[in-house]
């Protein structure tokens, strides 16, 4: 595998990136960030911290209009809508900081958290036709893997050997049926042999310490940049640019000035 990274200001979208934040927004972000940082905690368990990455997420950005839970054995899901039963949208596995030996590194992202969240990506894609995938995400709190899910359909819904190998093993038909057999046997040769470039945005929010501290003009943009690459516009890829609804309004009329669009109403249809 010849894993890229992203810078987060590259992964956004051109209008979305012009977007500055509001104050209201920015001081929101690192409220919630300063208090993730605050609990983690290296004596607790991967599901404490799975929870304070679900409460940061849900307290920053995604409640109410976007629901986040647990689904089946996925540590995280942001689904597409309010209500558990609408698509998975955003894929997340998240491991304590303390689990160095499951995470990717920046040059080698055949890892365990990879294997996983590559078992749970082919059950929503391949399994439950799960059309809706946006982004597929690793973290320990303190890293941040993102890949967009155009890039795992290339990779790996395209790839057939790994498809079949997956249904086979979802089937009852492999040798062997445990997870563990999928990581080792299956998903880790996969992405070992996979020959094209997987692009992933990757932030480490600790760089995001010292502009909570500082209220420079400079730190605030650099700030920016996290705030807006784990926001529904990104992640979640929501229609942000027509649903005011869910932004700040003078954050949503900015935007809509930027692309040159208008808002216009028919009845009671934007």
């Amino acid at each position: 595998m010849n894993p890229k990274t992203i810078l987060p200001r590259q992964a956004l979208n051109k209008a979305f990136l012009k977007v500055k934040p509001t104050r209201d927004r920015i001081e929101q972000f690192k409220s919630q960030l300063k208090t993730l940082l605050e609990h983690t905690n290296d004596h607790e368990s991967e599901e404490h911290h799975k929870n304070l990455v679900s409460d940061f997420l849900k307290k920053t950005y995604y409640d109410p209009h976007y629901f986040i839970n647990t689904k089946d054995r996925k540590d995280l899901v942001i689904h597409t809508g309010s209500k558990p039963d609408t698509s998975a949208g955003v894929i997340i596995e998240a491991k304590k900081p303390t689990n160095k030996s499951e995470m990717p590194s920046r040059d080698n992202l055949n890892a365990k958290a990879f294997h996983e969240l590559l078992y749970y990506y082919l059950q929503e894609r391949i399994t439950h036709n799960n059309l809706d995938l946006k982004h597929l995400i690793i973290t320990n709190i303190h890293e941040w893997y993102i890949f967009d899910a155009h890039r795992f359909e290339a990779c790996f819904a395209q790839n057939k050997k790994l498809v079949a190998s997956f249904t086979d093993f979802s089937q009852g038909r492999s040798s062997g049926n445990t997870t563990d057999f999928f990581y080792k046997q299956i998903a880790a040769p996969a992405v070992a042999s996979l020959e094209q470039e997987l692009p992933y945005t990757y932030i480490d929010i600790r760089d995001c310490e010292k502009p909570l501290r500082n209220q420079t003009q400079r730190m605030i943009t650099n700030l920016s940049s996290s705030i807006k690459i784990l926001s529904p516009g990104t992640s979640a890829q929501v229609a942000f640019a027509n649903d005011s609804n869910s932004l700040d309004k003078r954050f949503y009329g900015e935007l809509l000035h930027i692309i040159g669009l208008t808002e216009t109403r028919d009845g009671v249809k934007r």
